[in-house]
């Protein structure tokens, strides 16, 4: 049916090209999602059980311990050099997953969708009659992209080509160096992200305030790591949530827009929007 050049094989062999281009990119935002997690307390899985260490993931990697256990973790991630981000990957956290799962969830999938859709419109654009034939046999129109990509499961296979290039860059490199590196970029996606929060009630705000939204976010996620909250903060600890980031220097008003973005429960984020609304009210 599809030229010998053509079909499901190509656009798999194409979304492997527009990855290894796009690698860069890639590397880039696994070091700006790696940032902060040095602040996170270190969990162990002993028989059975989930335990806090006392330290922080920061603090067992600046001494060489390693951060994974060895009752859980995958396998291709074993060996990793003590505190390494290949490590940190494999550490448990404190709900019994594994960091490798929020990675992938939070990074590698979303990437690797739109790399797959970045070569099927390559193939739309510089192949349109095969395109459609390609369509014909999918049972698909064309309209939405992203449904032509999970009909034709071109993901699944790219997203292992996408953990081995991050790997591969980045497994052995200490995580602290990886943090700095993504300190920029974690940056510009915090602002991005307390734009996109604030443009239902108004327009975003890009230059100057983007950049101060995103300095408030990096002062209240230092703060509360250096305070030693239990994370994700618990409805228990909001008081010295508050007390916290009002201590660092950071606005009332500033608050309710890097609550959502900062690793704090829903029940906790509401207390302090309520206390604050308090405050405001009785000034």
């Amino acid at each position: 049916m599809f030229d010998s050049d053509f079909g499901p094989d190509l656009i798999a062999l194409l979304s492997r090209d527009v990855l290894r281009e796009r690698a860069g990119a890639l590397i880039a935002e696994a070091c700006a999602w790696s940032v902060g997690l040095s602040d996170h307390d270190h969990h162990l899985r002993v028989r059975g059980r989930v335990t806090a260490t006392g330290l922080t993931l920061g603090a067992r990697a600046v001494t060489g311990q390693p951060l994974s256990g060895e009752e859980d973790g995958r396998l291709e991630l074993g060996d990793a050099r003590p505190g390494s981000f290949q490590d940190a990957l494999n550490a448990v956290t404190a709900d019994g997953t594994l960091y490798a799962e929020h990675f992938d969830r939070e990074v590698v999938e979303p990437f690797v969708l739109a790399t797959c859709v970045a070569a099927v419109e390559r193939a739309r654009a510089t192949r349109p009659a095969d395109w459609a034939e390609l369509l014909d046999e999918l049972g698909e129109d064309g309209g939405d992209l992203v449904e032509v990509v999970r009909v034709g499961e071109w993901e699944a296979p790219l997203r292992i080509d996408a953990e081995h290039l991050v790997l591969a860059a980045l497994g052995a490199v200490p995580l602290v160096e990886v943090e700095a590196e993504g300190l920029p970029l974690s940056l510009v996606r915090a602002a991005e992200a307390v734009t996109r929060a604030a443009a239902p009630a108004e327009v975003p705000e890009v230059g100057p305030a983007a950049d101060e939204l995103a300095g408030a976010l990096f002062l209240a996620e230092a703060a509360i790591g250096t305070a030693g909250l239990p994370l994700p903060v618990p409805v228990s600890a909001a008081d010295r949530l508050l007390d916290v980031l009002l201590a660092e220097g950071l606005l009332p008003e500033e608050l309710p827009a890097l609550l959502p973005h900062l690793p704090v429960e829903p029940g906790t984020a509401a207390e302090v929007r309520a206390t604050i609304a308090a405050l405001g009210q009785g000034a």
